[in-house]
């Protein structure tokens, strides 16, 4: 029992994590129409500004803040430089265009930080664990993941559901020369969100800079999860976007923690840890492809 509310802590904790980059993701993707592959280096950048401004004052709270600017700042500069000329182009083309970004984003992220991998150590604030039940203790950093996890989902809802700007973000995905027609700046506002969506992943950087390795690439490898979520919940929601991100970091959990023990019961252990560790690694695949078997279009649509 403590083994398992554990490995549901940790799938709450790379839930939260997968959110925060989901719901960007989702925003612009399914509300915005646009297939945005950069979207894993505003991530990267975010985790490395965050150990820059770290390793040069000693302050969490400032790499935080370095985190969420830089991500955010480049995220709107990727919007106004390449991605807001192909809004009305093909899928294709925002494929190649935001492909060859990332290949850019990995070099200049080299350049400016170096090729040598930072490590970022966890603030004193977060470190060490706390009882969660008797005979359990669980660190604090990933219960600090969690409850931000849970109020990025608040302040979302509230944005998109109950503020002015969701409403004029979801008209302008609806019809688009409608909203311009009434003299809102729809570029403006669709620059806005993209910057919404890099400041999210610079959150999500900047929490999982002391967990993860901090490396060239990091962004491309939780891209593809990222893009699974969306598909499981339901492209354009925001509720999609945190039940699959749950969903995801439940199996991705439990199925590490547990296929391998079941296959050893019988098969070799040699033979049981690399079949296990395949896998766990189609699992959420397998979540996905059952999904969409029963709900083609995603658990919790934003539209049908």
């Amino acid at each position: 029992m403590i083994l398992l509310i554990e490995q549901l802590l940790n799938g709450l904790q790379y839930g939260a994590m997968l959110f925060m980059l989901a719901s960007g993701l989702t925003l612009i993707f399914g509300i915005m129409g646009v297939i945005n592959l950069t979207h894993g280096c505003f991530y990267m950048v975010g985790a490395y500004c965050a150990a820059f401004v770290v390793l040069q004052t000693g302050s969490f709270l400032l790499g935080a803040l370095a985190a969420l600017a830089g991500a955010g700042l480049y995220a709107v500069a990727v919007e106004l430089a390449v991605v807001q000329w192909l809004y009305r182009r093909d899928h294709l083309y925002q494929v190649l265009a935001t492909l060859g970004l990332i290949l850019f984003t990995n070099e200049a992220v080299s350049l400016i930080f170096g090729r040598r991998p930072p490590l970022m150590d966890i603030p004193p604030f977060l470190q060490g664990s706390v009882p969660v039940l008797p005979g359990l203790e669980y660190p604090v950093i990933r219960l600090a993941f969690i409850g931000m996890g849970a109020l990025v989902a608040l302040g979302l809802w509230l944005l998109v559901n109950h503020s002015r700007v969701g409403m004029l973000v979801r008209a302008g995905a609806d019809d688009r020369e409608m909203v311009s027609a009434l003299g809102i700046d729809i570029r403006r506002l669709y620059t806005l969100v993209f910057g919404l969506g890099g400041v999210l992943c610079g959150l999500a950087g900047v929490m999982a800079a002391p967990l993860l390795a901090i490396e060239i690439g990091m962004g491309e490898r939780v891209l593809i999860t990222t893009f699974v979520v969306i598909v499981i919940g339901g492209v354009g929601s925001v509720r999609g976007a945190l039940v699959g991100a749950l969903l995801v970091g439940m199996v991705d959990s439990l199925g590490r923690a547990y296929i391998p023990q079941l296959l050893q019961l019988s098969l070799p252990p040699s033979v049981a840890d690399t079949l296990g560790a395949g896998l766990v690694s189609a699992s959420i695949y397998v979540l996905m492809a059952l999904v969409l078997l029963v709900r083609p279009l995603g658990l919790l649509p934003a539209r049908s």
